[in-house]
């Protein structure tokens, strides 16, 4: 079993994520023992995407006709820079020097011990993928990093950013102090008291933080529409599998580092694969990167995690993808 979220608050809600799953398959199993974790199964197109950034009924393009042409720009920028060696080398060469990668996949021995003496002896090995050992403290790195040398790779000077708990404020401040670009973060004032050492942080490395009344939801959207006021000199860096195309598949492609060592370290560990993999599931760039490498993979299980909030019935949760309606949400078609 493979955990990539922090150990903290109960699960309220869970399901498997960008899979058809068989009817009788009701239960992930782990480490092929008695041990289960009941879930519900949420069929839905494999992970893939054509060239109008289309997942299914979901993603493409809904923005303004101001916006088609950037993005477009940004989508060939971002192709360009795949193909690109040298950008590939200086990529790998910071993260393993700045960021700090290859994250360790350790075993949670005494976790995996105590559901083990619950079941007569029977029960998962538990691994972490510990992303938090990142510079900055998240996952979160993985991608600012890259989107911001994308951004002077256009020669762009000026980064915005929305963020809600500060981590991916803080990695984006942090990638535009190595890269030497302006950096403004907008936070919902709540947030900014609730985190205010990360606040500090972003200060410190030359990041201008602006508070915006509301939640995570209103900075993303006061950080889009500063994004669409300078066009010219700017670069919306999102840290979410949000957003319109080619934004998600940006975010995908830079965090599937996670999964991709995690693949690479199971083989090395016990010569195999996970046999079930759980990732909490915010806006969505934890869960992607770590489950983008085994989508295909029949034999491992991935399940979301998503919160709950106060009860999925009080409608005061952020489980959307349980509750959510589809809809246009901040340039794409998603759920909301």
């Amino acid at each position: 079993m493979m955990i990539t979220c922090k150990l903290q608050g109960i699960i309220v809600s869970s399901h498997f994520i960008d899979r058809k799953v068989p009817k009788e398959r009701t239960s992930a199993v782990v480490s092929r023992n008695k041990f289960r974790v009941k879930v519900t199964p949420l069929p839905m197109e494999p992970l893939t995407t054509n060239s109008d950034g289309e997942f299914g009924e979901f993603g493409r393009m809904f923005v303004s006709e101001t916006l088609v042409m950037p993005l477009k720009e940004l989508e060939t920028e971002f192709k360009n820079a795949l193909r690109d060696q040298v950008f590939q080398a200086e990529l790998a060469t910071a993260l393993r020097d700045y960021v700090g990668r290859e994250t360790p996949l350790y075993h949670a021995q005494r976790l995996s011990e105590y559901y083990k003496n619950k079941n007569g002896g029977i029960g998962p090995d538990i691994y972490l993928k510990r992303e938090d050992l990142n510079h900055t403290g998240s996952h979160k790195m993985n991608n600012a990093l890259a989107q911001a040398m994308i951004a002077k790779r256009i020669g762009l000077k000026s980064v915005v950013a929305g963020t809600g708990s500060g981590q991916h404020g803080l990695a984006t401040a942090s990638a535009c102090a190595k890269l030497g670009l302006e950096c403004t973060v907008f936070m919902a004032a709540k947030d900014m008291e609730r985190q205010s050492s990360n606040v500090r942080l972003m200060k410190l490395l030359g990041a201008k933080v602006e508070a915006v009344n509301g939640s995570f939801r209103d900075a993303s959207s006061e950080a889009f529409r500063c994004w669409v006021g300078n066009l010219e000199n700017s670069y919306h860096l999102t840290g979410s599998a949000v957003g319109p195309h080619p934004c998600p598949t940006m975010v995908r492609e830079f965090q599937s580092v996670i999964g991709k060592e995690t693949r690479k370290q199971a083989l090395e560990r016990w010569d195999g694969k996970p046999d079930v993999i759980v990732a909490c599931v915010g806006t969505g760039s934890n869960a992607l990167g770590m489950f983008h490498e085994f989508i295909y993979d029949t034999d491992v299980r991935l399940v979301g995690v998503e919160a709950a909030g106060l009860g999925l019935e009080t409608g005061r949760h952020s489980s959307t993808l349980v509750k959510g309606e589809v809809g246009s949400y901040h340039g794409a078609r998603t759920y909301g």
